[in-house]
């Protein structure tokens, strides 16, 4: 098996121009790789191109330029075997309302000529829990189970690389984590998983390595740990017993928000400037301390800094 599920050089997407729209370059030779067995994000604004880069990788959209590799299979050489490595849940829910999960299922998996004695229908349907639901038409389901059959489908042809487009859009908390449990599960059988939504706390708590895609263009790719300390800032909140009356002087380039509930939030480098040197302002302030707790920057301060820094 390939070290790297994904292999990603060059890639380029131009739209034509088409009636009063111009063409536009949806990718600037993008070079991205998937460690195999990892939970990977692939996280961006609106039209940053994670769509279009999916769609590729799907077989949906053709590329303008650069090479793709799925599971070690070449795109171009060998576009069944590299098809057959991936499995896409997409974003819509574009099911038949007259088909039944189970014929849905038989029908995916007749499309990549899975043999019938290797077909694992029951199977996969219990593990998404739409068992029970097996023999009712799509159309009767709830938008949750549609987004369960989804991913059911996508799973038919055991796809050694799962993409999930926005899976949790729209679904309830009870859904979500179900759906995360699964995915967990998939993944420490060995399903590289590829992941997109706009729910960053969910990629900072799923995701083993993120890549962060603007205007078409990789603008960071690392571990989520090592992202995460990229922001090299803190918060001390601090929750005064009264309205503070004295005047607090702060240490160069420490910054101050006062919260509506009354507490004191600074933000500070703690390779610049220690936490003793803020609580050393408080007390000359005068400001006496009921409450104090510490605050870590999290991936959407990460993922705000990058993409406004474009």
């Amino acid at each position: 098996m390939p070290d790297t599920a994904i292999s990603i050089k060059g890639l380029t997407k131009t739209y034509a121009a088409s009636g009063r729209s111009e063409a536009k370059v949806a990718l600037h030779g993008l070079d991205l790789e998937v460690p195999r067995g990892s939970i990977f994000g692939l996280l961006g604004p609106n039209g940053a191109g994670k769509s279009t880069t999916i769609n590729i990788l799907a077989g949906l959209v053709t590329k303008t330029s650069g090479t793709v590799e799925i599971w070690g299979f070449d795109q171009d050489r060998n576009p069944r075997q590299s098809r057959a490595a991936i499995g896409v849940v997409p974003q819509e829910l574009n099911l038949d309302p007259f088909f039944t999960p189970r014929a849905a299922m038989e029908v995916q998996a007749g499309l990549y000529g899975v043999p019938k004695s290797q077909r694992r229908t029951e199977e996969i349907l219990s593990a998404v829990g739409l068992l029970d639901k097996a023999d009712a038409y799509a159309r009767s389901l709830s938008g949750g189970m549609r987004r369960r059959l989804l991913i059911a489908k996508a799973l038919v042809h055991t796809p050694a690389v799962l993409v999930l487009d926005e899976p949790t859009a729209g679904v309830d908390i009870e859904l979500r984590q179900m759906l995360w449990a699964y995915v967990r599960e998939l993944n420490r059988q060995g399903t590289t998983i590829i992941l997109t939504t706009h729910y960053l706390e969910e990629a900072q708590e799923m995701c083993d390595r993120i890549a962060i895609i603007n205007h078409g263009r990789l603008v960071a790719c690392d571990d989520t740990s090592n992202l995460l300390s990229r922001m090299n800032a803190k918060t001390l909140v601090i929750t005064p017993e009264s309205a503070p009356t004295g005047n607090l002087i702060l240490p160069e380039g420490v910054t101050l928000d006062t919260r509506p509930n009354g507490a004191l939030a600074l933000t500070y480098s703690p390779g610049e400037t220690p936490a003793e040197a803020l609580l050393d302002a408080v007390r000359a302030a005068n400001i006496h301390i009921r409450d104090i707790a510490t605050e870590e920057p999290d991936l959407e301060d990460v993922f705000v800094s990058i993409t406004q820094a474009q």
